[in-house]
C-alpha cells in the first residue's frame, strides 16, 4: 500500500488552508547553497522530459496542523516527490498533495544542524514521513551517508567499489566528486551538469569549425598546386 493510500485524516479535523508559504532559514554557507542548487538543476535537467516529479530545496513540508506551531522540524535541504505534478509550489502541504511525502531526502550537514539532521529529523523521516531513502552530506568535511527504509527502520546503504551509494528511488548513484555531491548513472558514469554539457557542446562545435577550416585550407593548397601544374581544379 502506498503512503498516499495510508494517509486518511480524521473527518473531525479541519486542516489549515493549503496555500502555506515556506518558512525556512537561509542555508548555512555559500557551499550549502551551491550544493542544493546543483542537486536540483541536475535532476531537473536529467528528467527534463518528465512531468511526474517535484524536486525542491529548503522548502517547508507541512504534514500536520500542529506542526505549524513547532520549529523542531524544518523543511529538508533537498527532497524529491515522485508520481506528482511537476509545477512550482510555495511549500509542500501533505494534505493538499494526496498525502504524499518525499520519496528521497538529502540533508546538508553543518555545525548547527548536524545533531538534528542525524537525530530528530532522521527519526521523523523514518517514523512519520516513511521516506524510502535518506542521505546526508557535509559540504565542508565531505561526510556522506545514506539509508534505505527496510521494515520501517533505516538501514545503511552499502557503497559500491567506487564509493557510490545507489538510490532505488532515482535509479541513480549518489557520490562525492570534486568535493560536491553528484549524480552518477547506473554504470557509474558522472552525470554532467547543464553547464558542463554546454561547455562540451561549445568545445565540440569549436573543434568542428577548426576541422572544417583545416579541410578548406587543404583544399585551397591542393587547388593552388594543380594550377601550378597547369591543371584547372574546377575541371577535375
Amino acid at each position: 500500500m502506498s503512503i498516499a493510500q495510508d494517509f486518511e485524516p480524521p473527518k473531525d479535523i479541519k486542516f489549515p488552508p493549503g496555500d502555506l508559504e515556506s518558512n525556512e532559514p537561509p542555508l548555512e554557507t555559500y557551499l550549502h547553497l551551491q550544493q542544493m542548487l546543483l542537486l536540483i538543476k541536475c535532476l531537473d535537467w536529467w528528467w527534463r522530459d518528465h512531468n511526474n516529479f517535484f524536486a525542491a530545496g529548503n522548502l517547508s513540508i507541512y504534514y500536520s496542523p500542529h506542526q505549524r506551531k513547532s520549529e523542531d522540524c524544518r523543511g529538508p535541504d533537498f527532497f524529491v516527490v515522485l508520481d506528482t505534478e511537476r509545477r512550482p509550489r510555495d511549500s509542500w502541504v501533505v494534505w493538499e498533495e494526496d498525502g504524499k511525502y518525499p520519496n528521497l531526502i538529502i540533508e546538508l550537514l553543518s555545525k548547527s544542524t548536524v545533531v538534528t539532521d542525524k537525530g530528530l529529523k532522521k527519526q521523523i523521516y523514518q517514523d512519520i514521513f516513511r521516506t524510502p531513502e535518506y542521505f546526508w552530506f557535509d559540504p565542508k568535511n565531505l561526510e556522506f551517508a545514506g539509508f534505505i527504509l527496510l521494515g520501517g527502520t533505516y538501514q545503511p546503504i552499502e557503497p559500491n567499489p567506487q564509493g557510490l551509494l545507489w538510490s532505488q528511488q532515482l535509479s541513480l548513484y549518489l557520490g562525492v566528486h570534486e568535493d560536491q555531491l553528484r549524480y552518477f548513472s547506473a554504470e557509474g558514469q558522472l552525470m554532467p551538469t547543464p553547464e558542463e554539457i554546454a561547455q562540451w557542446e561549445a568545445e565540440h562545435a569549436k573543434q568542428e569549425r577548426q576541422r572544417a577550416e583545416q579541410e578548406t585550407q587543404r583544399a585551397e593548397r591542393l587547388a593552388a598546386k594543380l594550377r601550378e601544374l597547369g591543371i584547372d581544379p574546377d575541371t577535375i
